[in-house]
């Protein structure tokens, strides 16, 4: 059988060579682990590693008063205000998640004694003081999610890196600890893992939806590790077509993704993401059905909830990076 030290990166050749031409770490791979993926177990032999995100962001949207030209337009209440006009309502909306939502989603999670990640924008935890120390306190990951929703595409060079210090400043700042993990909010431009790299003091990002297993990439010549994040399990599909109508759906969706993945996870090590905000998943019904996936999964007993800097760090430990 091959191991993952027999078939670095999960690549073909040839895709490794023209990685190896790629110092910003951006060349397309669609080989990946292929028919080989490595035998990694997780910890107390579970099945499937499944990472909670908390998409914390309320404060850090577009607004009018933050000097935007609009407020933030994809959420549950939506109207084409004109330009430079303050939309009260979307305002008032996301205040929910940090007023309300993320108090109850954390309670969910200490009753189910799960540790998760946040994507913490880190203007959105200056403006809720009480979060950081709570998120340090109860045992979640804050991972950067950028300084605020910016457009990492549209930034130069210059701008980006300064993007990147100052969330990290901010998110050390509000929790304690400096973030080791990213996840851009509009999607990475193609220098965003040279310039965290060059920062120093990340392990990892998760601007990749394209596995559902931790993989490497070569950036300026060494192994950088990315966690792959997911579109579909996830409750912004409440907002989407075809999306979640009600949080059963959402329950019933978790749990198939769960259950597939549990079934291949006898051969192979599986990895399960899971999207939530705090404005959405945060509302009462819905926060039920996160609370009663946490249940199912504990019942059967073959899930390790973990951060994902401790999946990092484990996969790192138990299938280090080869040599290009």
């Amino acid at each position: 059988m091959t191991s993952a030290k027999d078939k670095p990166h999960g690549r073909s050749p040839a895709a490794r060579d023209r990685a190896a031409a790629d110092p910003q770490g951006r060349t397309r791979d669609f080989v990946g682990y292929g028919r080989t993926p490595p035998r990694v177990r997780w910890p107390d032999g579970a099945r499937v590693a499944v990472s909670l995100v908390v998409n914390y962001e309320e404060g850090a949207e577009r607004s009018v008063p933050d000097g935007d030209r609009s407020s933030e337009a994809f959420g549950e209440i939506r109207y084409p205000m004109p330009e430079g006009t303050r939309d009260l309502a979307a305002e008032s909306n996301y205040e929910y998640g940090s007023r309300v939502g993320v108090w109850r989603l954390l309670d969910v999670f200490q009753a189910q004694q799960a540790h998760t990640t946040f994507f913490a924008c880190a203007r959105a935890l200056e403006r809720n003081p009480e979060l950081g120390p709570a998120l340090r306190e109860l045992g979640h990951e804050a991972c950067s999610h950028g300084y605020h929703w910016g457009e990492h595409f549209r930034m130069t060079e210059a701008e980006e890196r300064q993007e990147i210090r100052a969330a990290v400043a901010a998110i050390e700042r509000c929790v304690g600890e400096r973030p080791v993990g990213w996840y851009c909010r509009y999607g990475p431009s193609e220098r965003t893992r040279r310039l965290l790299v060059e920062e120093g003091g990340f392990v990892y990002d998760s601007d990749a939806y394209n596995d559902d297993l931790p993989y490497y990439v070569p950036v300026l010549g060494r192994p950088w590790l990315v966690l792959p994040y997911s579109a579909d399990s996830n409750d912004a599909r409440y907002f989407t077509a075809p999306g979640f109508g009600t949080p059963d759906d959402f329950y019933q969706y978790l749990v198939a993704t769960y259950d597939r993945l549990c079934d291949e996870g006898v051969r192979v090590p599986r990895m399960m993401s899971i999207g939530l905000h705090c404005r959405i998943s945060g509302r009462p019904a819905r926060a039920a059905a996160i609370a009663r996936f946490l249940a199912y999964i504990r019942g059967r007993g073959d899930a390790w909830i973990a951060r994902r800097d401790q999946i990092a760090r484990f996969w790192a430990a138990q299938c280090p990076p080869v040599s290009q």
